[in-house]
């Protein structure tokens, strides 16, 4: 399977699409189920894409809704595809999901009040932020989770058609020591670099901005091409993470990041700031 084919979209595209064969027949899932002889959380299950579809049921679905070769092939083609194995799941981490989504988003949308999105991280800085979301981890599971940090941004940012990729951070992110004085320096200069990047567009929020459009910490926007592939908004939690793909929330996640957007330092004010950071960090003891 090429870098940019994800299982994970793959089995959500098979879902739209079957969902949208059941309901140009008028057709509840029940419905389907009781004919099929099977469970509706299973007709459930296969329409989000949360678990792999069998060639098996793959022909009985085609069989009940009368589908021609042509499309037939295509369903099966997605339900091979949605079982490939992904590089994160060799890696086994634990967000697979989300990995799943942002390998073949055409755009992300990252915002944060607290800390430098996971794809502009640098090793130091990870390693940091890891240590502190759980202090007990072993040193091994810590050297996962950070490299695995690491493999989405080579993979993501500088691989052939890469996403576009839009971060916008409150000015405390830049302020926040983590680590140490020479991790912080290490880390903006990584985000100027990166800065320059055809693909990535960072925007910081001043103090001066007052108080901000936004009642979450930290939420993702994932934009895909295929029209059978919903746009989504992810929001992690400390028990558990959200996935909003409803049109309307998804549009009022996305008026509130262009108004953080609009209230963010426009590039050149952006790279100033960071450079005085950079020149304050560099006269802090080590």
């Amino acid at each position: 399977m090429p870098a940019n084919r994800s299982p994970t979209v793959r089995r959500r595209e098979l879902g739209a699409l079957l969902r949208a064969l059941r309901t140009e027949r008028g057709w509840t899932a029940e419905e389907v189920a009781e004919r099929l002889l099977v469970s509706p959380s299973k007709i459930s299950r296969q329409e989000t894409g949360q678990r792999g579809v069998s060639q098996r049921d793959i022909r009985a679905l085609c069989d009940l809704y009368g589908v021609e070769d042509e499309q037939r092939q295509r369903l099966f083609d997605l339900a091979n595809e949605g079982k490939q194995r992904a590089w994160w799941q060799s890696a086994e981490l634990p967000y697979g999901t989300y990995l799943g989504l942002e390998a073949e988003a055409a755009s992300i949308c990252d915002y944060g009040l607290g800390v430098v999105p996971g794809l502009l991280q640098t090793r130091d800085y990870a390693r940091a932020i890891v240590r502190a979301a759980v202090p007990k981890w072993v040193p091994e599971i810590v050297d996962q989770r950070v490299q695995g940090r690491l493999d989405r941004q080579e993979r993501i940012l500088t691989s052939p058609g890469a996403p576009q990729f839009e971060a916008v951070v409150d000015e405390s992110v830049l302020h926040r020591v983590v680590g140490s004085p020479a991790i912080m320096r290490e880390q903006l200069e990584r985000l100027l670099d990166l800065s320059e990047h055809p693909s990535v567009n960072l925007g910081v929020i001043p103090y001066s901005a007052g108080a901000l459009p936004s009642g979450n910490n930290k939420f993702i926007l994932l934009r895909f091409t295929s029209p059978n592939v919903a746009d989504v908004v992810f929001i992690e939690g400390l028990t558990g993470d959200l996935y909003l793909e409803d049109p309307a929330d998804v549009e009022v996640y996305t008026a509130t990041f262009r108004a953080l957007s609009d209230l963010a330092m426009g590039p050149g004010k952006t790279h100033d700031l960071i450079s005085r950071m950079i020149t304050h960090y560099q006269a802090q003891p080590r």
